[in-house]
């Protein structure tokens, strides 16, 4: 068998992951919180499963959920999507990526991302017969250079993939970014794909920009966003796509096929959980509170740090402390150190090496304590 995707290998967190495991080390690498959901929504999940709620869901979500959804974002970003035609719940922010990518991308077309990059966009637009064009996001600070952007656009480029706040660095997109965006697509006539899966947790007074806030913008973007992110239970797989409804059109016609409906009774008790918007509008507060705990914890250490603008992952520098590479620096710090963390050079575009690891400190504070008594011992 020839396969599709030649170089494609185990994801660097299944590889840390299982590192950790092997090695009893603290497990800062992937990105999940180690910590409950509120138990409030707990019980609303049982709840709709006892009342019945478990066959399946309407194919674009659950009516109550995409109401919900079209409120938060008419709150929070002044923009309202039609709820039946413009938004879809997906499984996962994953997913909805995926899927976006397979209604878009054909042969020979080319998309811009910007790296560090999350790493199931690249496979999957290759998948599609797509080509990827990289425009690499410089440490420490890892703002966009829109003139490096525009040089990379051509007669082949259909779209580009932003994601803000950004994972790994935790940097944030300013309202001229998306200015600058805004202008680009019109310019060339290109899609987005906004990826906006940690829009709740941003630090320091600052505003997530959504593509949404810019009318011109959204008209040809689709925001993915996830709710396993905002609420603590990643294991779920749910989340949510907005798009103007042609571009929906296209989003249904693969989704349809790939997943069709999503966890119903999750759907039922999400749409009452988000009627209360205090409960992901105190996300931000809760998460910069573990970050500065965090950071203070190991500020004499020899890291380096830019604090975290947003997501709950911190970058740290480690090239005075060693001048290995940053693949070897992490297995050494999970074997001999037993903290695993997450190389970033793998997410790089021609997996440059700027000595950065990212850690997650969405934990408990236990966790956070333990981590940074290994981490200032380095």
């Amino acid at each position: 068998m020839i396969s599709k995707l030649p170089n494609v290998t185990t994801s660097i967190f299944s590889v840390m992951s299982k590192m950790a495991a092997d090695h009893q080390a603290l497990n800062l690498s992937q990105g999940f919180p180690n910590f409950e959901s509120d138990p409030l929504l707990i019980e609303l999940v049982n709840k709709a499963m006892k009342d019945g709620f478990n066959q399946y869901a309407p194919m674009p979500g659950d009516i109550d959920l995409r109401a919900a959804i079209c409120e938060k974002v008419k709150l929070l970003h002044s923009c309202v999507y039609n709820i039946d035609k413009e938004i879809t719940i997906t499984a996962g922010a994953t997913q909805a990526i995926f899927t976006v990518l397979a209604a878009l991308v054909k042969k020979d077309d080319e998309v811009l991302i910007f790296t560090p990059a999350y790493d199931c966009y690249e496979p999957t637009i290759e998948l599609f017969g797509g080509k990827t064009r990289a425009v690499q996001l410089e440490a420490p600070f890892y703002k966009p250079n829109w003139e490096k952007v525009e040089d990379q656009i051509n007669n082949h480029t259909k779209l580009i993939i932003i994601n803000t706040p950004h994972n790994p660095s935790g940097a944030v997109f300013s309202k001229d970014d998306l200015l600058q965006l805004q202008k680009l697509t019109e310019k060339y006539d290109l899609f987005v794909l906004s990826d906006e899966v940690y829009e709740h947790i941003i630090f320091d007074q600052q505003i997530h920009y959504s593509v949404s806030k810019f009318k011109a913008l959204s008209k040809r973007s689709f925001v993915v966003a996830s709710f396993g992110k905002t609420f603590h239970n990643t294991g779920w797989k749910i989340g949510y796509c907005l798009a103007p409804e042609p571009l929906m059109n296209e989003f249904k016609k693969v989704h349809q096929y790939n997943v069709f409906s999503v966890n119903n009774p999750i759907q039922k008790a999400l749409a009452i959980y988000l009627a209360t918007p205090e409960n992901y509008l105190n996300l931000s507060r809760f998460y910069q509170n573990k970050r500065d705990l965090f950071l203070e914890l190991i500020k004499d250490s020899k890291f380096k740090y830019t604090p975290s603008e947003g997501t709950y992952f911190q970058m740290l520098n480690f090239s005075d402390i060693a001048e290995l590479s940053d693949i070897d620096f992490t297995e050494k710090l999970t074997i001999e150190h037993k903290l695993a963390t997450i190389p970033v050079s793998v997410f790089n575009k021609n997996r440059l090496d700027d000595k950065q690891i990212r850690v997650c400190f969405a934990k408990t504070n236990e966790v956070l304590i333990s981590a940074a008594k290994i981490i200032n011992a380095i």
